[in-house]
Parts: C-alpha cells; sequence; structure tokens
C-alpha cells in the first residue's frame, strides 16, 4: 500500500489517501475502513437526464468521485475485492447526498479514508490501533512470506501465506487414473499424473510470475510441496527435470537456490495447510517470519494454560480482571488480542479494546501482539473469546476472588 497524503490531527480527526498496490493491501483496507468513517474513491454512477424541450430522458454511465458515510463492508479475500456500502455523504452534480452507493476500491485507484472524532459514544478518529493498522498497511517491507502447493493425486490447492493471512490462490483438479498391477497397465496412470504435474506447474509459475511483479525473482521465501505418499517428491522431481529441460528462468533460479520444500500431509485438501505449517521444518524455514511469531507466542501460551500455574488467562472479563492487578505488564506480560475485535461495528467495543491495548502497552510495560484472524493463530485465539493474557506472575482463581468479592 503506498501512503499518497496523510493528514491526521492531534485528536485523531483527519484523512489518509492510500493507493493498493497488490491484492493483500485490500485486507489490510478492510481493516482500516470502520462503519462511521467517511470513504472517497472513484466511482461510476449511471446518471439520468431529461430533455428540457421535449421530455424524453436518457441515462449514461459516468465516472466521478464519490464520498460515502460507511455502513457495512464485504470483503472476498480469495479474489483481493472489498466493496463498501453506505449514503452520499458529499454531494456532487452527479449525486445527491442520503442516496445509497457501494464503492467498489480497486487496485492502483486512490482511496481517502477520512475519520472523525465525536465525543464518548461517537467516532474515535484515528486511535492507536488504526494508526498501527495504518504504519502495517503502508510498510514497504510487508511481502508473501511463503507459498505452499497442498496435493494428491488429481487435486493440488496453491495457497499464498502472507504477514496477516493465507489465501487459496487457484484449485487445480485433473483425473488421474487410477494405478493396476501388471505389465504395461500402469502406463494411463503415470501418463495422467504427468500431465496433472504440467498443469499444476504451470498454474504455479503463472501465479508466481503475477507474485514477483515489479520485484525481485531472487525474494527468499520457501514453496513447500505437500502430499500424502510420494505425490510432492514426485512433483518435485517433475519441477528439477523441467526446470534442466526448459530455459524458464523463473524456475531455474528458483531450483539453484533450493526454494522447494517437500512436506508430508495426511490429504491434498486445503485443511491440511495448518498441519504442514506446523511440521518442524517448515518451521524452521518460517522462524523469522510473522506467521512463526504468532504461532510461537500461542504455543507458549498454551504450554502455560496447561500447566495451570496461573499465568495464562483467557476471556475478556479475566484479562481485564488481570490487566487492573498489573499482571500483564513489565517483565513478560504478553496481551493477545484478535484483530477481529477491532472490526466492532459498536464503537464503544471497539473503544473498549483500544483502551485495553493502551493501557498495557503504554501504562503497564507489557507487550501487545495483535493476531491476524486470518491465520491459524489467530482462529485459535478466536476459540478463546479472542482475547487473552500471559501474565508477569500468578494470581489466584477468578472465581475464588468473585467469591470473595460477594462474601464482602
Amino acid at each position: 500500500m503506498r501512503l499518497v497524503k496523510r493528514n491526521i490531527n492531534s485528536d485523531g480527526s483527519g484523512a489518509v489517501t492510500l493507493c493498493p498496490e497488490e491484492p493483500e493491501d485490500m485486507w489490510h483496507a478492510y481493516n482500516l475502513v470502520l462503519v462511521g468513517d467517511f470513504l472517497t474513491a472513484s466511482a461510476i454512477r449511471r446518471v439520468t437526464n431529461e430533455s428540457a424541450a421535449t421530455g424524453s430522458t436518457s441515462s449514461q454511465r459516468v465516472h466521478t468521485n464519490l464520498t460515502i458515510k460507511v455502513k457495512s463492508l464485504d470483503f472476498d479475500p480469495q479474489a483481493g475485492q472489498l466493496h463498501v456500502s453506505g449514503q452520499i455523504a458529499r454531494e456532487n452534480k452527479h449525486a445527491k447526498i442520503g442516496q445509497h452507493h457501494t464503492l467498489d476500491l480497486e487496485l492502483n485507484r486512490n482511496f481517502t479514508i477520512e475519520k472523525v472524532v465525536e465525543g464518548k459514544d461517537g467516532g474515535a478518529g484515528w486511535d492507536s490501533v488504526s494508526q498501527t493498522q495504518l504504519m502495517e498497511a503502508i510498510d514497504p517491507n510487508k511481502s508473501t512470506e511463503a507459498v505452499a502447493v497442498v496435493m494428491q493425486e488429481g487435486l493440488g490447492n496453491i495457497c499464498f501465506l502472507t504477514s496477516h493471512q493465507t489465501i487459496l490462490k487457484q484449485r487445480v483438479e485433473a483425473n488421474v487414473p487410477r494405478k493396476r498391477t501388471g505389465a504395461g497397465r500402469s502406463a494411463d496412470h503415470d501418463k495422467g499424473l504427468q500431465k496433472f504435474y504440467n498443469t499444476v506447474l504451470d498454474t504455479l509459475l503463472r501465479q508466481l510470475e503475477s507474485l514477483l511483479e515489479n520485484k525481485d525473482s531472487s525474494s527468499n521465501f520457501p514453496i513447500l510441496l505437500a502430499s500424502p505418499g510420494f505425490v510432492a517428491q514426485g512433483f518435485l522431481k517433475h519441477i528439477n527435470e523441467t526446470a534442466a529441460s526448459k530455459g524458464d528462468k523463473l524456475l531455474q533460479e528458483l531450483v539453484k537456490r533450493k526454494a522447494f520444500v517437500v512436506v508430508h500431509s495426511s490429504s491434498g485438501h486445503l485443511h491440511s495447510l495448518n498441519e504442514v505449517l506446523n511440521s518442524p521444518e517448515v518451521r524452521a524455514r518460517l522462524q523469522n517470519t510473522q506467521y512463526a511469531r504468532e504461532t510461537a507466542v500461542m504455543d507458549d501460551f498454551f504450554t502455560l494454560l496447561r500447566r495451570d500455574d496461573g499465568r495464562a488467562w483467557y476471556g475478556p472479563k479475566e484479562v481485564e480482571e488481570a490487566v487492573d492487578k498489573g499482571a500483564v505488564g513489565r517483565g513478560g506480560g504478553i496481551l493477545l488480542i484478535n484483530n477481529a475485535l477491532f472490526r466492532s461495528q459498536e464503537v464503544a467495543t471497539r473503544r473498549r479494546w483500544v483502551s485495553l491495548v493502551d493501557r498495557v502497552r503504554d501504562i503497564e510495560g507489557g507487550e501487545v501482539r495483535i493476531l491476524s484472524s486470518d491465520h491459524e493463530s489467530g482462529r485459535r485465539l478466536d476459540g478463546l473469546g479472542g482475547i487473552a493474557a500471559i501474565l508477569t506472575f500468578p494470581i489466584e482463581d477468578m472465581d475464588d476472588l468473585d467469591d470473595e468479592d460477594a462474601e464482602q
């Protein structure tokens, strides 16, 4: 995401103009645009004109810039498309205030987000979480951290693992005849498998070319090949043979830097990707990525939870009480919070979580980890109510504390 213009006032009000340059930028826009914000972007509007002389009408589609007050958002992560609906907030010659319109944000087209501060129960402007998300969106170092092909005979799922989400880019299906015993009877199976490998490789290379457009082809991300049995190993052999026999520079570069990693999976279906990403060899390759850091901190939390020593708590009420007791502060305290909580349409709910983040980070001196709801770590956290904490010191059981308060 390219920052075009930023004008944020000291009270948090103001506007930011951005230009999305790749599909993942739409995910960042989805997190930045909130219900109640003002969004300005290019639009196509159908305009009806009436002839004063004859009374006849005609309509035409015109390109214009519209500003709407956001009512709802619809995000398609696979297609990288974001549709934002609302009421027109600023009139122009093609549209009147109050009319409904849906803006479709597009790559390489500027859009402007304006946030306002409206008092205790109104908009909170560009709060600390919004500004953190903005800095992540415009970070030039963010990129795809890994590519994965989860496959079995006749089925291949090509996925991109980014800093914040896992995206299924292409699903490849082909008919591979069953392997039969006997001399020469496996020929149809072998031909079908080679044809399947060719299709998967061609599709993978097209996706990689799109990914590496305007980037260095030596970008250092691993390409994970996962399958049950020997399908992935056979695919890697096919890749090496193709690279040696054909002059595809991208493929030769990937083979040269040993980008391909073969991993076992229980199936070729997409749900096996989590199993692949948690394998020791993959975690070693991804150890410096955001995905690995999020996974590691959730693993640490569950280790403490199993230990049951009072240093791991989850749930909104329990975590807030732990913060009140100063247990999520300097010396190892970590607040874990799912970024989906900040997309709440209720201003008071968002303010609650932003206030908690500010308190832990700025007053208590603890660490805050905002986990992506589109990564496995965020989904694990979502199962705990979307919020958890690793404490600097153990505290008594929350039920015991509630009983003591009731007795007093």
